[in-house]
């Protein structure tokens, strides 16, 4: 498996990008290396909670404690399985979680769900 980064998840939008990369081209410049990092941005507060709606943030949790099959994290959540695949879904679209799939002998595929982060940073600005 990749390294895991810090996963920042903020609303702060274009002008934070611009901030950011100019802090990170500094960085560079002075020849000091990054911290893997990924930040996801939203233009503002209410897009970036639709998204990291309660139910969601505890997907995000039971993931950071390790793989766990779709099915198994719906069970561990006590949550109807297609709702913590739509869950799934959306997350890993928005590069939050990550997904693949391994053969489950006898039983077909399974589809694996693991954090794609150590630590998320969740800063809503309002």
């Amino acid at each position: 498996m990749r390294n895991k980064a810090r996963v920042n998840i903020t609303n702060e939008g274009a002008k934070g990008f611009f901030a950011r990369a100019k802090e990170h081209a500094r960085k560079l410049d002075r020849g000091e290396t990054l911290a893997p990092e990924v930040t996801i941005s939203f233009e503002d507060a209410a897009d970036m909670m639709k998204v990291l709606s309660p139910e969601r943030v505890r997907v995000l949790h039971a993931a950071r404690r390790g793989k766990h099959s779709v099915s198994v994290l719906a069970s561990e959540l006590k949550r109807n399985l297609r709702a913590v695949s739509r869950d799934v879904d959306l997350l890993e679209q928005f590069g939050l979680l990550s997904t693949r799939y391994q053969t489950n002998p006898g039983h077909g595929r399974l589809r694996v769900v693991e954090s794609r982060a150590v630590k998320y940073r969740l800063v809503a600005t309002v």
